[in-house]
């Protein structure tokens, strides 16, 4: 229920509507924090199809986000095997996992724009892959007609209907002399 959650799932709908979301909830401020947020990030990384971790939580005060200035989860982010983006806050916000993250992003929502593609350059891309494809077909076939007339004109002179009916010809050429 949280508005950065609810903020990063709205950019990855509009974004890659394909994308699929494991959510590992945990606390984002307070004492219990550090460890929870290392739990959450070391349950996500026994995945072994996830493709990258967003670790983001929304603005406040630097005392809200001290849970991300704790050692323990830098250490945890800079150890993940999957990819770690961080979205912690708003743009002015830095916290010490945001320079041991792969990549930071200014907000939570920034995040999710950075992990995903734009359908909307996929469907264009795939929009000129196609007509280049259309292109290549409609070459390749033409191509081939060639050779194909090419062959049936050798075939008709070669057949040996036609064979025959040059000889008939010079027979009746004979026999009119």
């Amino acid at each position: 229920t949280a508005a950065a959650f609810q903020d990063i799932l709205n950019v990855l709908r509009r974004r890659y509507p394909l994308v699929q979301v494991i959510l590992s909830p945990t606390m984002v401020q307070g004492a219990e924090a550090p460890a929870q947020i290392i739990s959450a990030l070391d349950h996500l990384n026994m995945f072994t199809d996830v493709d990258v971790i967003i670790m983001a939580r929304g603005g406040g005060s630097i005392e809200d986000l001290w849970a991300f200035n704790d050692e323990r989860v830098a250490r945890a982010v800079a150890a993940s095997h999957i990819p770690v983006v961080t979205g912690v806050g708003h743009e002015t916000d830095f916290t010490i996992v945001d320079f041991v993250s792969d990549q930071r992003a200014p907000t939570p929502s920034a995040a999710a724009e950075l992990v995903t593609p734009d359908k909307r350059d996929i469907l264009e891309r795939l929009g000129r892959t196609t007509e280049m494809l259309d292109g290549l077909t409609y070459d390749v076939i033409l191509s081939r007609r060639t050779k194909l007339e090419r062959v049936q004109a050798k075939m008709t002179y070669i057949s040996p209907s036609n064979t025959i009916r040059i000889s008939r010809q010079r027979v009746d050429d004979y026999n009119a002399r």
